[in-house]
């Protein structure tokens, strides 16, 4: 009897339909073994209260590195292999999971292509991670200034002319890193610029914290590693479905896979949860299996939430129309971003509203805009929910509109580098007093976590204005030694 050879796709599943961590955690479950190890609660028993609030099955899984588990620093093992079915289900070389979130991804995206004084070419509207990164490696930013969507006020792509020209003043820049698709749902195009930024010998870091579905998904944007990417980074647990924390790492075109573990294990913890993990392995599994479907929902709703809002009136759902094969390279159809000014209110009072008089909570509201993420876990009722709402709050609480108000991407002018500003001799002044002055450290709204002004730039009235409009409106200031946001940290 000859045996029908199986075909690419019925082995990919084959192989995809394991989840080695997972199934090893479930083995372990089965030994019954007495914990004379760490952590101390002891598969719950010593803290009643933790296990009646996660659950006896979540806190026996709360457990320590050991042979049959693998260790996240150095696998070998069952964490092993999830992350070589991860690098294969995302299309990519290498894949590491990660439990300290897409800021140790990004972070270590940065720390591994640049050292102490190579510079960096980066959109200035960067998470506050990729600055932080900066702050540790001592490199040097050189910030491509993004365009502004006039309409709406947030900041666009990069064009692939605009790198290329930053490059050419900057050849000995190591990196060049893109935050794709933005916070917003703005593509850049990704492909082109990888191609440009591989043609100067530089590696090209993608921050895609917002992308997992990309890889999944179809006639979506394309995705990093398809594009070409030496590396991204991407939150998991965003759109992936994973446990809040857990990220992954990819890597591409032969970056030294064990030089990156090196880099990952300059600051990831020792004592990485097999909860993070597990569900990283769990989520990987299903998106393999059933991410094309599950997106493509994801798609319809995403779309009938659109529309349904812009029959309200006043409000913007924004989408596809953007889209200008230049700034707006494309746009993810997933993110249901929607401008608040037409009902003269600011995208925090609008979120605000949601979450006090409705309980609904949002993933965040700037000045402008509200986005409400849409996921795998969300279902038609809710997007209704959603909407009734947003058309009470237009109701009851419409004013006058104002003229767009907009500051989160004001370009700053670097004087230092972040390290040297974040490291160097400091005093605090009152806010309003500090214009002219070389800022100390971070201040940003929290989401989306994008500096209004990092270590090393200088303070102006402009910034300062904004500053205090979106403290008014009850925007979540944070990254400031001084908790209430009164007083900047300045260069002395």
């Amino acid at each position: 009897m000859i045996r029908r050879k199986k075909t690419v796709k019925e082995t990919f599943v084959e192989k995809q339909s394991h989840a080695p961590v997972y199934e090893a955690l479930e083995e372990f479950k089965k030994k019954k073994v007495v914990p004379f190890d760490v952590p101390g609660h002891k598969r719950g028993q010593g803290n009643p209260e933790l296990v009646a609030l996660l659950g006896e099955k979540c806190v026996s899984l709360d457990v320590n590195s050991m042979k049959p588990l693998d260790n996240l620093c150095h696998p070998v093992s069952v964490i092993r292999e999830a992350e070589e079915l991860t690098a294969e289900a995302f299309g990519a070389e290498s894949a590491f999971l990660m439990v300290g979130g897409t800021t140790s991804a990004v972070q270590s995206m940065i720390l591994s292509t640049c050292k102490p004084g190579d510079e960096i070419i980066l959109p200035r509207n960067v998470h506050k991670s990729a600055i932080n990164a900066l702050v540790l490696c001592g490199a040097i930013p050189v910030y491509v200034e993004p365009k502004t969507e006039p309409r709406i006020g947030i900041a666009l792509g990069v064009e692939p002319s605009e790198i290329e020209q930053v490059i050419i003043a900057h050849p000995k820049a190591t990196a060049v890193l893109i935050n794709n698709p933005t916070y917003y749902g703005i593509c850049s195009d990704l492909k082109k610029i990888t191609e440009i930024v591989h043609k100067h010998g530089m590696k090209m870091l993608v921050d895609e914290a917002h992308g997992t579905h990309l890889y999944f998904g179809k006639n979506l944007p394309i995705n990093a590693m398809a594009a070409g990417a030496d590396m991204a980074a991407i939150s998991m647990h965003k759109s992936g479905g994973s446990l809040t924390q857990s990220s992954i790492l990819l890597t591409n075109n032969g970056m030294n896979a064990d030089y990156v573990r090196q880099i990952i294990n300059l600051t990831q913890t020792t004592s990485a949860s097999y909860l993070l993990i597990s569900s990283l392995d769990i989520s990987r599994r299903n998106l393999a299996l059933r991410g094309a479907e599950s997106f493509g929902k994801v798609v319809e709703m995403a779309e009938y939430a659109r529309a349904e809002i812009n029959a309200i009136g006043g409000y913007y759902a924004y989408g596809k129309e953007l889209v200008n094969g230049a700034s707006v390279y494309d746009y993810d159809v997933t993110k249901l971003s929607i401008y608040t000014q037409g009902i003269g209110l600011t995208g925090i009072e609008v979120y605000d509203l949601l979450r006090d008089e409705y309980d609904i909570q949002i993933e965040f509201g700037d000045i402008g805009n509200i986005l409400a993420y849409i996921s795998i876990g969300d279902r038609i009722r809710d997007i209704e929910r959603l909407v009734g709402a947003l058309a009470e709050i237009k109701r009851l609480y419409e004013r006058e509109q104002r003229p767009i108000i907009t500051g989160d991407y004001i370009q700053p002018e670097v004087v230092l580098s972040p390290q040297a500003a974040f490291y160097g001799a400091k005093k605090s002044m009152p806010i309003r007093e500090s214009v002219g002055h070389i800022c100390g450290e971070f201040i940003m709204c929290y989401p989306p976590g994008i500096p209004i002004l990092a270590p090393g730039e200088r303070i102006t009235s402009e910034i300062v204005d904004y500053i205090e409009f979106a403290k008014e409106k009850g925007c979540s200031l944070q990254g400031t030694e001084d908790l209430e946001a009164n007083s900047l940290n300045v260069i002395v």
